[in-house]
Formats: C-alpha cells, structure tokens, sequence
C-alpha cells in the first residue's frame, strides 16, 4: 500500500498495535458558571463522530475574514520546534515528495498512544522517534505527520523538510496523515488519547501558539483547523479533543488579530505565596506542572495566593486548575479579586480535575495584585489544593 493512500477506522494510523482504545483519565469538561458560591462538578463528555462532511461555513467563534497576523499588522511569535536532527530522527528511508502550493487547512490527530504523566523533554523527543518507527513498520519512508507535539509541551517536526517551509512559508512537504488530504494539510499530531481525557493545559496552550504560527505563515484562516475524523472514518482526534476545536479555532483568531492575552500562575511561579500549612505533593497525575499545594481545613485566614498584572481595565476569564481526587474537599473557597471587589466560589475538588476549570467571567481593573486566593475556611477535614491559575483576556 502507497504510503499517502492509507486509511484507518479507528484513531491515527501513527498508533502501535499494542495500544488500544483506553480510557487512561476520566474526563473533564471546563464550565462557566454564573454566580458567586456555586459548586463546581465535571461532568463526562461523550462528543459523537459527525457523520456529514466538514462544513466551511464560518465558526461563529472565528470570524472567517479574520486575517493571518502578517495581513492584520501583529507579529506572531514563531514556537520553539525541535528539527528532525534536534530529536534524533532517523533518516527517511526513500524521497519525500513535496509541493509548490501553501496548505490550505491545519487537520488535528492524536496519537491514541498512553496519556503519560512524564512531561519532559526527553520524553516528547521519544515520542517523536516511537511514531517514527511505527510508520517506518507501516512501510511509509517517514513519519506520516508535519509536527508532533508533546503532552509536556514541546513541538517537534514530524517528516523531514516540513519545518523549513514551514519557516519560510513557502509550499510543504507531502505528508501521511489523512488520505486526500496530504498535500493540502499540515498535520499535528497531539501526544495522548483524547477519547474521553482532556489534553493538558501544557499541550493545548502550546497547541493554540502552534496553530496560530502556523496560520500566519500560510495565510491560513482559523476556521481552517479541523480535526482527522473531518476528512476520514476514525475516532481521532478523540471526542473531547475534537469537542474542543471550536475554542482552539476561537483562541487562534484570538492570537492572530492581536486581542489575545493571557497568564498562568503555578503554585511554583513568582506568583504565588502560601504558607507552611500548606505542603506540596506530586501524587496525583493530574495536576499542572511538578507538583500542587495541598492543606486542611481550618477556620483560619490562610490562604494561597496567585497575583498577576492585568494589563488593562476589561472583562477576563478566571480559570482553576487542580488534580482532582476523591476525598479532596467538596467545597474549596476560591476568591476572586477584581480590583474593586471580589467574589467567592466554591469548587468540588474531589472530581472533574486534570483540566481547566471555569471559576467565571469579570470586569477587572488594571494592575498588579492578588486575583485569585485559595481558602483553607472550609467544613470537613478533606484537603484543600491550590495548583494553578489562569486569567484570559476576553
């Protein structure tokens, strides 16, 4: 079989035989919520296949005139992305062919491949040379895909040549990733299986800066980002990733036109303060980054902090992140600090982790200070956690 003519029912081709279908992480979904004082919960997501072809009508998240940044006067910031010889990649084992014409779509995949909690950059080289050697099984010269990005973050380029035309904005290689589609889509691969866990935080952000690079070096519009099961009969990218291409195209448009900002305060960022009652812990595989601040409750004012600069007077989105395990409080106080008030609300921390959180929507002045507490004044005995935040500029 052709290497550009295969086809898969069941997920990405990339993936080795011995990796089935595994639910490795409950899911999550992110939920605004209207009031102060509400409680939070998480519930499942079970997105299914659309069984028409792809519409090109404009999301109406992503407005379809919305330029590539060089058109609209905005730089976009070009992401670190590891050359094939950065990663140690085998040479391709015959010609690649290549195009004279820009890709017109961006198409999203995962790589239904185990959703490890190892983040490093070590490990997102070896993913990259694990696909390499399945397709290399599959009989294909190379790896099927342009670029592989890492459950940690970290952008690799998939078959040779694709980075320096992506770079220069000019034509690509013919990839392996989607029949039909291999000369007219880039093709990202996204490290885990998202058929019913939630991409990481690391993994997305980088994934929404990758997609927005991309789009500004092709002239690509954002509503040109679809997922693999658009253009062929599979589960990939999985329900809950591609249950979140709309945000991703709407996050993109977002960076493309210049009106995009936003910050993430970890519990190990400048940012951050709490005291010695709270103790840190690495145990659950769902929390940001290296580890979480935990502590019990008590009718104290100790509180975690995340303070941040809000660089102007607007509406933002306050986001949590935090692992969530059964036995962790019910009813977390997290405080809200807009700069002429704040608001309280109160989240189950106790499931739907592993994922950003929706603590609202509010009107913040400018500034630098605290924008989000977490309070140890809670009922029961069950740990409270501060992990990370997120503020959004809307």
């Amino acid at each position: 079989m052709h290497e550009h003519d295969h086809s898969s029912t069941d997920g990405c081709p990339d993936s080795p035989s011995s990796f089935g279908r595994r639910d490795l992480l409950r899911s999550a979904v992110v939920l605004g919520i209207g009031a102060a004082g509400a409680t939070i919960a998480a519930p499942g997501i079970a997105a299914a296949a659309p069984a028409d072809p792809p519409s090109l009508a404009p999301d109406p998240e992503a407005p379809a005139d919305a330029p590539p940044g060089a058109i609209a006067g905005v730089e976009v910031a070009a992401p670190t992305i590891a050359s094939c010889a950065g990663w140690g990649a085998a040479a391709a084992r015959g010609t690649i062919d290549a195009v004279a014409a820009n890709p017109n779509k961006i198409l999203i995949h995962h790589t239904a491949s185990a959703n490890v909690t190892d983040y490093s950059q070590a490990a997102g080289y070896q993913i990259a040379r694990d696909i390499q050697q399945w397709h290399f099984a599959n009989g294909w010269v190379d790896t099927g895909q342009h670029l592989t990005l890492s459950r940690g973050g970290y952008v690799m380029e998939g078959r040779h040549g694709s980075l320096s035309r992506l770079q220069s904005g000019s034509g690509t290689v013919v990839g392996a990733h989607a029949p039909g589609q291999n000369s007219q889509a880039i093709g990202i691969e996204s490290q885990g299986t998202y058929t019913s866990a939630t991409p990481p935080a690391q993994l997305w952000s980088r994934l929404v800066e990758l997609c927005a690079y991309i789009c500004d070096q092709y002239g690509i519009a954002p509503t040109q980002i679809y997922g693999h099961r658009d253009y062929t009969a599979t589960a990939c990218p999985g329900d809950v990733l591609y249950s979140m291409l709309p945000q991703l195209r709407s996050e993109v448009a977002a960076a493309l036109s210049g009106t995009s900002w936003s910050v993430i305060v970890d519990n190990t960022s400048a940012g951050f303060s709490a005291g010695s009652s709270w103790s840190a812990s690495s145990f659950s595989g769902e929390r940001y980054g290296a580890d979480y601040r935990y502590a019990t409750p008590a009718e104290v004012s100790d509180l975690a902090t995340y303070s941040a600069t809000i660089p102007s007077s607007g509406s933002y989105r306050v986001e949590a992140w935090f692992p969530g395990v059964d036995g962790y409080n019910t009813s977390t106080p997290f405080i809200v600090h807009t700069g002429t008030g704040s608001s309280t609300v109160r989240v189950d921390q106790s499931t739907g982790g592993g994922a950003w959180l929706s603590l609202g929507t509010y009107a913040m002045t400018a500034g630098t200070r605290t924008v989000v507490a977490v309070s140890r004044w809670t009922q029961g005995t069950a740990y409270v956690v501060a992990d990370a935040i997120r503020i959004t500029r809307l």
